[in-house]
Parts: C-alpha cells; sequence; structure tokens
C-alpha cells in the first residue's frame, strides 16, 4: 500500500507542481490557450489556485516522507479531491464537458490517494 501510495502521490504531486508553478508566474495571455477559464477568472485568484496547488504537491509528499503529521497528506489529497470537482463545475458552467476528461481522471487520482492515504 506504500508503494501504491508513493506511486500515485508523486504522480499527483507532480502534476501539480507543473499545473500551478504556471498558473502562479504566467501571464493571462500566456495561460489562455491552455485553460480557456481564466478570461472570466480575476487573475489573484488564478494565481491563488495556482500557489494551493503547489502547497497541496508539497502536503502530499513532505509530511510521509518527514513523518510529521503525516495526516496532512490525507487532507492534501482530499482537497485536490475537492479542488477537481469544483473545476469540473466550473467547466460544466461553461459548456465545456469535452475537456473534463483530464479533470475525472485527477478526480479518481485524488479519490485513490485518499484512499491509499487511510490505509496505511
Amino acid at each position: 500500500m506504500k508503494t501504491a501510495y508513493w506511486i500515485v502521490a508523486a504522480l499527483l504531486a507532480a502534476f501539480y507542481l507543473y499545473a500551478g508553478g504556471k498558473k502562479a508566474v504566467q501571464s493571462k495571455e500566456r495561460l489562455a490557450p491552455m485553460m480557456g477559464w481564466v478570461d472570466t477568472v480575476p487573475m489573484p485568484v488564478v494565481r491563488g489556485i495556482g500557489v494551493v496547488e503547489i502547497l497541496g504537491a508539497a502536503g502530499l509528499l513532505l509530511p510521509p516522507l518527514t513523518g510529521v503529521v503525516p495526516a496532512l497528506a490525507l487532507v492534501a489529497a482530499a482537497g485536490f479531491l475537492l479542488l477537481q470537482l469544483l473545476a469540473t463545475a466550473l467547466h460544466l458552467s461553461r459548456g465545456e464537458a469535452k475537456v473534463t476528461g483530464l479533470n475525472a481522471a485527477l478526480i479518481v487520482a485524488a479519490a485513490v490517494t485518499v484512499w491509499l492515504a487511510t490505509a496505511w
């Protein structure tokens, strides 16, 4: 179970470090081609989401690695699950059902991470 957790958590963390890093530093014009929703959301909110994603990625890895409050990994995984449920709702409200495949995959990965974090 631990090995499975580390594999899924590492993949999620890598994705969110990349995506969060882009949201945290890139301009609206650079983000818009790959994230169409940024045109309707204020940039401070986009930047905040990016920072939350970076912190969540750290939360998946650092607490179990250090042994300091390892339950925070469960909180981070649950946070990513909630984040993707809200992201899916945003896409659906914008009539973008075709682009929710990645959201669905991330929901499954986050749910599996939550389950694995509770299993050990």
